[in-house]
């Protein structure tokens, strides 16, 4: 098995409110085009399918949410070693993304219409009260981990303040069974999201 370094990044996208699938496919193009434009290039961007997953955390009585993940390489032209600009500043345009479909931060883990959340940049390790990199709960969300496996199973996750690096299939078999909880359900692809299982 060969196994990736970290020299990509990854943005988490879920929602469960208002018209998830509607929400994703309008802002995908828009995503795409912020990140090559912090980026200041052109970038491999890999999509993965849709899921349908239970809510984690958050107030009870949610409905069920609709997760994806991107991820992106440095493209061809560049070194595989480029480092990323600021991740911060890309927070900043996540986050403005968020607002442009309705996002409201009322209550921690809340339903939402759309939720951007930056997984990893590169090798960039980070803990402020606005971001922190890589992203503290990656290894233990199965909405996460099974998005990313169907991209790339291989795709090393950056090393944990206190652990090693492990490619995402060997997290997503790490996770324990939560009696109940139902796994993410991959979804059929559509003209808004043409990526399926």
């Amino acid at each position: 098995m060969h196994l990736r370094p970290c020299s990509s990044l990854a943005i988490a996208l879920g929602a469960n409110l208002g018209d998830p699938a509607v929400s994703f496919a309008a802002v995908r193009p828009l995503l795409a085009a912020a990140l090559e434009a912090w980026a200041g290039a052109p970038l491999q961007l890999s999509w993965s399918p849709r899921f349908r997953t239970a809510p984690v955390g958050g107030p009870p009585g949610q409905p069920p949410y609709l997760n994806a993940v991107l991820l992106a390489r440095p493209g061809a032209a560049a070194a595989l070693d480029a480092s990323w600009p600021d991740p911060a500043v890309l927070l900043q345009r996540l986050q403005e993304l968020e607002a442009r479909f309705g996002r409201e931060r009322r209550e921690h883990w809340g339903p939402r219409r759309l939720d951007l959340d930056l997984l990893w940049c590169g090798a960039t390790a980070c803990c402020s009260p606005e971001l922190v990199l890589p992203h503290p709960r990656l290894r233990q969300r199965a909405f996460v981990l099974a998005p990313l496996a169907t991209i790339d199973p291989d795709q090393l996750l950056p090393a944990a303040a206190s652990g090693r690096p492990v490619a995402v299939a060997e997290a997503l078999a790490a996770l324990p069974l939560v009696p109940g909880e139902p796994e993410p359900l991959a979804l059929a692809g559509d003209p808004g999201w043409p990526e399926g299982p």
